[in-house]
């Protein structure tokens, strides 16, 4: 049984907590975009499936000795999990897809080291592979970013004025469910409720637009669960099966899934959080809110970094696809208007901004999910090849926000540090 909240603060904290899957997300007000001439070779040259990051050994430590850059990541990651009272940290960390370094630090529960090989949610990580699989599409012609999305989407408002492109760089002006008091307010007691498609859409359809569709940029979890829905129509497969055939099973992630219950593949990293007022467990809470049925992942950190480097690098895409994963269009959008505040039109700059799928931050190319306990990273840097994957999960004392960013940053900094990740 659990126990009853308490009423002001936690009203209050539990919409901040939940509300970071979005608001971190919409820190994508980033940096410059990547160098595109560092650009790895594609799927057969030396970055490609087969070559360095993809193998078959178990996502395990780093054997020891460690070098001195591997001790030196460690001993920041430490010190990052000690000043942020963490719970656990998982990261990897590799140069042109060698492994710099591997490790879990803390506990998966109590008494429960964590382990590399530990399974955790992934969230928007999915946005980015749902991308690449779009942008292989129109490479292949099986259809234009500028399509509009009626001929498959009939019953969604202003059909006929958005595209495909829209829905994947969030220009549609559709409201954000996330960010909804009403739907907050629905799903903070019922953290284990199923919500269906239909169910999470009646809360965009219930307001008007923020701009007109193409117009201006907001974040919205909603554009896509849209865009799955498309893909689906579009090609006949579900869209579990599409990325697996497309982009995870390419790059040889074998430990990145999706699944259509709260279950999580073991071994699993638990999950707690205070989101509710009280500190609880939330590893089994219900994640179908947040995003398509199909699209709701798990991961490990050896896959996640594999994941960081392959989107990041375009590795699967060709030059043309991969300049506009980075900027769909999205660069100069943004910025309040009448109708739109500019806490939810935030503007899109050179140095920082929402590509198709990924956020761009100083030249890193990331995707940051953080919901229910469990808060990620991946990030990618092109210019140097460096990948960082982050995983982090929390204690009774863990402050607010995703922590595997802050983690991240302090890595990054260390390794890179005329290409700052500040991501907020």
């Amino acid at each position: 049984m659990n126990p009853t909240p308490r009423p002001t603060r936690t009203r209050t904290r539990s919409r901040r907590a939940l509300l970071c899957a979005a608001l971190l997300a919409l820190a994508v007000q980033t940096a410059a975009a990547p160098a595109l001439a560092s650009r790895p070779e594609g799927p057969n040259g030396p970055g490609g499936p087969g070559g360095p990051g993809h193998g078959g050994r178990d996502c395990v430590r780093t054997e020891r000795p460690l070098d001195g850059k591997a001790r030196r990541i460690l001993d920041i990651t430490r010190k990052a999990k000690s000043d942020l009272k963490l719970k656990s940290v998982e990261l990897r960390v590799t140069v042109d897809g060698r492994e710099v370094v591997t490790d879990a630090l803390g506990e998966s529960m109590t008494g429960v080291p964590a382990e590399p090989d530990m399974h955790f949610r992934a969230g928007s990580v999915a946005f980015a592979h749902i991308g690449t699989a779009l942008l292989q599409l129109v490479e292949e012609g099986r259809v234009d970013l500028d399509d509009t999305v009626e001929q498959w989407l009939p019953t969604v408002p202003k059909a006929d004025r958005i595209t495909l492109r829209m829905l994947a760089s969030n220009t549609t002006g559709l409201h954000d469910y996330v960010t909804d008091p009403a739907f907050l307010a629905e799903l903070v007691p019922h953290p284990f409720r199923r919500w269906t498609p239909a169910q999470l859409l009646s809360y965009p359809y219930s307001h008007s637009f923020w701009y007109e569709p193409g117009t201006n940029w907001s974040y919205s979890h909603a554009n896509y669960l849209l865009l799955a829905t498309a893909l689906e129509k579009i090609t006949g497969t579900r869209i579990d099966r599409l990325v697996e055939e497309r982009v995870t099973g390419p790059l040889g992630m074998r430990d990145t899934r999706n699944s259509f219950t709260p279950d999580i593949p073991r071994p699993v990293l638990h999950a707690f959080t205070s989101d509710r007022g009280f500190y609880e467990e939330s590893t089994f809470w219900n994640p179908s809110w947040t995003t398509a049925p199909g699209a709701v992942i798990t991961t490990h950190i050896c896959d996640l970094a594999t994941s960081a480097r392959a989107i990041g690098s375009g590795e699967l895409l060709s030059y043309r696809s991969y300049r506009t994963l980075l900027d769909p269009g999205t660069v100069g959008l943004g910025g309040a208007t009448a109708t739109c505040p500019a806490s939810i039109c935030l503007k899109q700059t050179e140095a920082k901004h929402f590509g198709l799928g990924v956020i761009v931050v100083n030249g890193w190319v990331l995707q940051n999910p953080s919901f229910s306990g469990y808060a990620a990273i991946q990030a990618y840097l092109p210019s140097k090849g460096l990948a960082i994957a982050v995983s982090a999960t929390k204690t009774p004392n863990t402050p607010d926000g995703n922590m595997a960013e802050l983690v991240a940053e302090r890595i990054a900094a260390a390794l890179a540090p005329n290409d700052p990740l500040a991501i907020t």
